[in-house]
């Protein structure tokens, strides 16, 4: 077995718990490191594997994610967990190689003007970078995992419609250069389960055995039925973060990442076992609210429990 599909199996499906870092990126507060820790090691003992726990970014301006090299520490010393983090450039991609950090992830959006507005650089040199921090890896750590995440993948707030052969050019431009994994993200929530299902229909064609995620948020009420159609289209992982933290600067004042809590239940009642306990993700709730009682929380599971016949399959 190689070590991507130890990573991502692509005969169950992989949730990852993006809270510590998209659900962190736009909060005024923050928890501190030994909460964040807590956070970890309870998701953790609720099952949860796979956990995006930060970016690579100047600690000066972003000081939530300061304490990234604690919780990539953190998660190695967990037994079969997998972290993930973002690196938007290459001196980002340099610090992430000398770390424990199991995943890599850069950002390529699928539109020209999201490109320059969110990171100054066209998409090619975008895709560029990809091909650059996948020879890094290969060179110094080529037990790390490379993703490709496409922003904007089914609208974007600045140039509008985004076409589905636009997206399936870029992901297989990223594949070329050398990504491992390809995300494809909802960005601002533009999009419905027609259009989920469709694109995850095509990317499954244009991956084969390679893996694909689905990064969904929850702007305007589609999130868990675009993961009921992204999971009916042969999508195996799924980004969501605890609560439903997070939010994006191009979509001003919505609601951010589809809930975790609510995707294990969505993936269970759909026949895929998750290995994760709702009940117990409720204690990791409690010291993240208490962590961060200004940020609102979100989701619906959490609030009456799962049924009481529910049997969790690991």
């Amino acid at each position: 077995m190689s070590q991507l599909t130890h990573t991502y199996p692509n005969d169950r499906v992989t949730l990852r718990e993006v809270g510590l870092r998209d659900g962190l990126q736009m909060v005024k507060q923050w928890p501190k490191t030994s909460e964040k820790r807590s956070w970890l090691e309870a998701e953790y003992r609720a099952g949860v594997r796979h956990f995006e726990i930060g970016s690579f970014l100047p600690a000066a301006r972003f000081p939530q994610f300061a304490d990234l090299p604690d919780l990539i520490e953190t998660v190695a010393d967990l037994d079969n967990a997998h972290s993930a983090a973002l690196a938007l450039n290459e001196r980002g991609a340099e610090n992430a190689l000398q770390t424990k950090v199991n995943e890599i992830v850069c950002v390529v959006s699928a539109t020209e003007e999201h490109s320059q507005a969110n990171m100054r650089r066209s998409r090619e040199d975008a895709v560029a970078l990809i091909g650059t921090v996948a020879a890094m890896q290969r060179r110094e750590a080529p037990e790390k995992v490379i993703n490709a995440g496409l922003s904007m993948a089914f609208g974007c707030s600045i140039a509008g419609t985004v076409e589905q052969s636009e997206v399936l050019k870029l992901a297989e431009a990223c594949l070329d250069a050398g990504a491992d994994v390809i995300g494809i993200a909802d960005t601002v929530g533009y999009a419905g389960p027609k259009q989920v299902g469709g694109m995850c229909a095509a990317m499954e064609r244009l991956c084969g055995d390679r893996p694909f995620a689905i990064h969904l948020h929850d702007t305007r009420g589609m999130g868990i039925a675009n993961a009921a159609a992204a999971l009916d289209n042969g999508a195996r992982i799924i980004d969501a973060s605890l609560g439903g933290l997070g939010g994006c600067p191009f979509a001003p004042g919505a609601t951010g990442n589809v809930v975790f809590e609510d995707i294990v239940f969505l993936c269970e009642t759909m026949g895929f076992a998750t290995g994760i306990d709702i009940d117990a993700l409720k204690n990791v709730r409690h010291i993240v609210e208490n962590a961060m009682p200004e940020e609102p929380f979100f989701g619906d599971i959490t609030k009456v429990g799962a049924p009481n016949n529910m049997t969790w399959r690991a």
